[in-house]
C-alpha cells in the first residue's frame, strides 16, 4: 500500500539531529492518519563528511518508514528535493530542513489547511531565531519576490511546506528554484496558502548557506520572473529586444543610405559600423529566440542529480542518474 503522506528532508552533516528528527514526525503525524494509511520519511544525503550517513542508516534498519537516498556528492539543495521527490509516493508530500528548526508538531496545521481546499501550504517564520545576517537579507529577497511575481508569500524561503502531489508533478525543480516552488505553483493556478509556523534557534551544527546565497536567490528571481512570463513563447521576448534591434540598425542605414544618394561619403562614418551591428545583433536575438521556442517544443527529461545508493527497510538499491536507472540485490555491498 502506497503512503499517504511523504516527508522529503535533504540533509547535509546533521549527524545530531535525524534521529530526534524523526521521532517528532513520527509523534506528529500517527495521530492524523486513518486506519490502515502509512507514512514514509525520505531522508536525502547531499553529500556529508561527518558520520550522517552511519546514523540515517540505522534509521532504515530501525524504522520501515524511512528511505535513504545517498547521492553521489553535493548536489545542492534543489537536485536533492528532486530526488526526493521523484521516489516519494505519498499524495501529501512534506519538506523540511533537517536542522530541527522547523517544528513537526505544525503538520497537523499544515493538513488542516491542504483540506480547506489549497495545493500547497507554505510556512512563515514570523519570529526568526536566526542571526541578523540571515533575516535582513532574507526579508529584502521576500519583498522582492512579493514585487516582482505579485504572490502575497511573506517567506518564500521557508523549508517547511506541504504539496499536493499534483503540484510537484507540473512544477520542475532545478538549480536553486526549491525556493520558488510556490511561485511557479501560483503561475499554474494551484491554490496557495501560508501558515504561520514556530522556528526554533539551531543547536546543532552549522548553517549551510553563505553570503552568496544572496546573489543567488536574485538570479533565481530573474529566471522566475523570465518563466512566468515567457516559459511557453521564448520568441515574444527575444523577438522583442531583436525586433528593436534590427529597426534601429535600419533606420540608422536608411538615414546613411539617404546621406549618400545626396553625394556625401559616409564609408568612414562610426555610424554605419553602428546600424550594420544593430542589424547583425538583431537577427542573432530573433534566432535564438526561435531556438528556444524549438527547446520548448521539444521538452527535457533530464535529472539534475546522481544518486549512489538508496536504502530501504530490509533492502538497498543503487541507481544511476536519476530514478530507476539500475537496481542490484541486497546482498551487494560493494558501492
Amino acid at each position: 500500500m502506497k503512503p499517504r503522506i511523504s516527508f522529503v528532508i535533504p540533509f547535509m552533516n546533521e549527524e545530531d539531529t535525524l534521529g530526534q528528527l524523526f521521532e517528532r514526525i513520527a509523534a506528529a503525524v500517527r495521530p492524523v492518519l486513518r486506519p490502515g494509511e502509512t507514512y514514509e520519511v525520505i531522508f536525502i544525503d547531499d553529500g556529508s563528511t561527518d558520520g550522517s550517513m552511519d546514523r540515517a542508516t540505522k534509521l532504515v534498519e530501525q524504522h520501515p518508514e524511512v528511505i535513504l537516498i545517498q547521492l553521489n556528492g553535493n548536489f545542492g539543495k534543489s537536485p536533492a528535493l528532486a530526488a526526493g521527490f521523484d521516489h516519494a509516493q505519498g499524495e501529501i508530500i512534506f519538506t523540511l530542513d533537517a536542522d530541527l528548526q522547523d517544528d513537526p508538531k505544525e503538520i497537523p496545521r499544515f493538513l488542516e489547511r491542504l483540506d480547506e481546499g489549497h495545493d500547497l501550504v507554505s510556512g512563515f517564520k514570523e519570529q526568526r531565531n536566526d542571526p541578523w545576517t540571515k533575516v535582513f537579507p532574507s526579508r529584502v529577497f521576500n519583498w522582492m519576490v512579493r514585487t516582482s511575481t505579485g504572490i502575497a508569500l511573506h517567506d518564500v524561503n521557508c523549508g517547511f511546506k506541504a504539496y499536493r502531489r499534483a503540484v510537484l508533478e507540473n512544477v520542475r525543480v532545478y538549480g536553486e528554484l526549491h525556493r520558488f516552488i510556490p511561485v511557479l505553483a501560483h503561475w499554474k493556478r494551484f491554490r496557495i496558502g501560508e501558515l504561520t509556523v514556530e522556528h526554533h534557534a539551531r543547536q546543532f551544527g552549522k548553517s549551510k548557506f553563505g553570503g552568496g546565497r544572496f546573489f543567488r536567490g536574485l538570479m533565481d528571481l530573474m529566471t522566475v520572473t523570465f518563466l512566468l512570463k515567457y516559459e511557453r513563447r521564448p520568441a515574444h521576448f527575444f523577438g522583442l529586444l531583436g525586433g528593436a534591434a534590427v529597426l534601429a540598425g535600419v533606420a540608422v542605414c536608411s538615414y546613411l543610405t539617404a546621406l549618400w544618394t545626396m553625394g556625401e561619403q559616409i564609408g568612414g562614418r562610426p555610424l554605419l559600423i553602428l546600424g550594420v551591428l544593430l542589424i547583425v545583433v538583431g537577427i542573432q536575438i530573433l534566432a535564438a529566440g526561435l531556438i528556444a521556442e524549438l527547446l520548448v517544443h521539444i521538452g527535457g527529461t533530464h535529472t539534475p542529480y546522481v544518486a549512489r545508493r538508496i536504502f530501504r527497510h530490509g533492502e538497498q538499491r543503487s541507481e544511476g542518474s536519476g530514478p530507476h536507472r539500475i537496481e542490484q540485490s541486497v546482498e551487494d555491498r560493494a558501492l
